[in-house]
């Protein structure tokens, strides 16, 4: 499931495209059955969806849809960001700092790629400081049906510049047992991506079916 989801991910596999199970097993080098059973669980992401008598396809996530997910980010990783203030420990302060050095640099040598895994990890580190283990489910499928959307806007030119100052204010939010503070950064970070991807989309630069 994990290389079919890179794919997707990815863009190899565009919104619509119908996915063969023959044609993945060949690909993958994957039982049918494997191939089924990771379409099955893709499908419960929301990454796929399941056709009557047609298989599957990659499932397009419009603009629209998009902006809903994030809309309910915002108050879920709002509510994470909080509660990871509150709970913080010297060690994870420690490593969110080195997170935030990290995506500095990454930033600063133009390493898109390695800025939205960084991207990911500190957001994935905050769920996990949080303990919120309601949100963080809810967290987990909303990203998939839109990790595609993210990927294509942390390519987007300039992005990443514009983000940085975002997630490191969360960090710093978090690291100093400010739940207040780290709320409102959570929340400004997501309403900062809503802007992002529908100047995207006016740009005209595909994003608009893509998560």
């Amino acid at each position: 499931m994990v290389a079919i989801r890179a794919a997707i991910v990815r863009g190899e596999f565009v919104p619509n495209q119908r996915l063969v199970e023959a044609d993945l097993s060949a690909q993958f080098g994957a039982s049918r059955a494997g191939v089924r059973a990771a379409l099955l669980e893709l499908a419960n992401e929301g990454l796929v969806e399941r056709m009557q008598n047609r298989g599957a396809r990659v499932r397009a996530v419009s603009l629209a849809e998009a902006v809903e997910i994030c809309e309910v980010r915002m108050v879920l990783e709002g509510l994470c960001a909080a509660k990871a203030a509150e709970r913080v420990t010297s060690a994870e302060i420690g490593e969110l700092t080195s997170i935030g050095t990290a995506m500095r640099s990454a930033v600063a040598s133009g390493d898109v790629l390695g800025y939205s895994e960084l991207n990911q990890r500190l957001h994935r580190r905050v769920r996990e400081i949080a303990d919120q283990e309601t949100a963080t489910a809810v967290l987990e499928r909303l990203r998939a049906q839109s990790v595609r959307h993210q990927f294509k806007l942390a390519m987007h030119p300039g992005r990443p510049a514009v983000s940085l100052p975002e997630h490191l204010a969360i960090i710093e939010a978090v690291c100093a047992h400010d739940a207040d503070a780290a709320e409102r950064a959570a929340r400004a970070h997501l309403r900062s991506v809503i802007g992002a991807l529908r100047e995207a989309d006016d740009a005209g630069t595909g994003v608009r079916h893509l998560p």
